[in-house]
């Protein structure tokens, strides 16, 4: 009778700790979200709690097109579809790379960009999951002391497929815009991957910010880290990153405070994941 009353015990413990809530949340986007030169790596290492499965599945130079067209959709679809979680929430951010002048990328912002974006979020529900649009994340350039607002049409067709959708929206461009204005454009050359030069840095504190690409060939060349060398040959290091200075993409410091801003947008836009979300 003992050993049929611990098997018992056991199996009700058992049945009990199965029962947890786990959530999971997919990251999908550009290169403003993705692993390297984001914001969704600080994202997922530092604010959700231990149970959230968080799937960073951005990539660099993708658009609402391209990111379908290349398969990078099904994929995301397949994580929305795999079971084993309470709830799962799709976050969509795009507008960088649909702008005009990318070929193979740009969308039609008054057509193809908000038709695109209204696909996902009618694909995540149909996948079981939860939609959320997040408006594209400023760059980092200013003329005269004032940023300068380039994707704030792309911020403005989101908001709109989310008022249209009923999808909970985060206003990162919004909250970025209004962030990086207030730093000025010094200040902000910090958020970068890599350090400014003394050029651009100089250019920065008058207010009004220069090119991050060198201007020639010899110049790029003198720019660009040597590999290291060993015995005369020279190694190519497997996976290194390839690490510059530009307004767009996000060195560490950067990827942590924008960031802790989406995490901000995302418990007012969807106040049930408040108890997964780390500040």
């Amino acid at each position: 009778m003992l050993i049929v009353a611990a098997t018992l015990t056991s199996a009700s413990a058992v049945a009990q700790t199965s029962n947890f809530r786990a959530v999971k949340i997919v990251l999908v986007g550009d290169s403003t979200t993705a692993v390297q030169g984001g914001w969704g790596p600080s994202f997922c290492g530092k604010h959700v709690m231990s149970a959230v499965a968080c799937v960073n599945l951005a990539r660099g130079g993708r658009s609402t097109s391209n990111y379908r067209a290349e398969g990078s959709w099904n994929v995301a679809l397949s994580e929305m579809k795999s079971g084993g979680f309470s709830a799962t929430y799709v976050l969509i951010q795009f507008g960088h790379n649909d702008q005009p002048g990318k070929p193979g990328r740009s969308t039609d912002l008054a057509t193809e960009y908000p038709a695109n974006l209204k696909r996902y979020v009618e694909e995540v529900r149909a996948a079981g999951a939860i939609p959320v649009l997040v408006t594209p994340l400023t760059r980092r350039q200013f003329t005269d002391g004032q940023l300068i607002r380039d994707l704030e049409p792309w911020a403005q067709a989101t908001r709109q497929v989310a008022a249209e959708t009923g999808a909970p929206l985060v206003d990162l461009h919004a909250a970025s815009t209004a962030a990086v204005q207030a730093m000025g454009a010094a200040q902000a050359t910090r958020l970068a991957q890599s350090p400014p030069t003394p050029e651009i840095l100089a250019a920065a504190r008058t207010g009004t910010t220069i090119s991050s690409k060198p201007a020639t060939p010899a110049a790029a060349a003198a720019a660009s880290p040597k590999p290291p060398q060993q015995n005369n040959a020279q190694i190519e290091p497997m996976g290194q990153a390839k690490l510059a200075f530009d307004y767009t993409h996000l060195g560490p410091e950067g990827a942590d405070y924008f960031a802790t801003m989406v995490t901000a947008g995302l418990v007012q836009a969807v106040p049930a994941l408040r108890r997964d979300l780390i500040p």
